[in-house]
């Protein structure tokens, strides 16, 4: 996975994770309240503060395995004007549209060159600021991507199940947590093992939008 051997990225890679966690469960959040269900907001999630949104699990699985999420944000479907289907569609699309939104803004610095590569020294500690904004628009990148993944509970599944029969949609809800289960443990064969159906369905459109929004070969390994 991208975080072999990235000690020196430490820094980065934190940062990167903040912010796309932070954009993506805050979007999920103020989606909801704007449609309807004060839920989100009555649990503090109605907020751009990192920690409103960090899942200490997911938080430990992307630092460890590569792959995590942010604390799910507490919606109540019955409530998501439009209905449970298509309110919970919305909401579940407006993360990883948020990650893209904000991968391709932090990318024009980027494709324009007009952040430094070389380090300065901040607060005593040497900073690349253009390295600082490739991981930022990495992680939005794959954080959206893997999230798209039509699988239960991710963003993906919420979007399929917008087309499914309301008989099908309440069925698959009920069975949600063991989705949970099995994607972790998908997660976890990857991480040990040769597998690669996760890395397969996730690099290449992360791949084919870095190079389309940023267009240059990214200071840190692919994978």
């Amino acid at each position: 996975m991208i975080f072999a051997g990235l000690g020196p990225y430490l820094l980065y890679l934190v940062v990167g994770l903040l912010v796309a966690m932070d954009v993506h469960e805050f979007s999920h959040a103020w989606v909801a309240d704007r449609l309807g269900d004060p839920t989100p907001r009555q649990s503090g999630r109605l907020s751009l503060n990192p920690a409103a949104h960090l899942d200490p699990l997911g938080t430990v699985f992307l630092l460890l395995v590569g792959l995590g999420w942010g604390k799910p944000v507490g919606i109540n479907p019955m409530k998501l004007r439009g209905g449970p289907q298509l309110g919970m569609a919305l909401v579940g699309a407006a993360g990883p549209a948020s990650n893209l939104l904000l991968a391709a803004i932090l990318a024009v610095p980027l494709r324009l060159h007009l952040v430094p590569f070389i380090p300065q020294t901040v607060f005593g500690f040497p900073l690349s600021w253009g390295e600082l904004f490739a991981w930022c628009v990495w992680f939005n990148l794959a954080l959206a991507v893997f999230n798209l993944i039509p699988f239960s509970p991710l963003d993906g599944s919420r979007l399929l199940a917008a087309f499914l029969p309301e008989r099908w949609f309440y069925a698959v809800a009920r069975y949600e947590r063991y989705a949970l289960l099995a994607l972790l443990g998908l997660i976890i064969v990857e991480r040990f093992t040769d597998m690669g159906i996760l890395a397969s369905l996730i690099f290449p459109p992360v791949e084919w939008l870095w190079w389309s929004l940023v267009g240059m070969t990214p200071p840190f390994p692919w994978r």
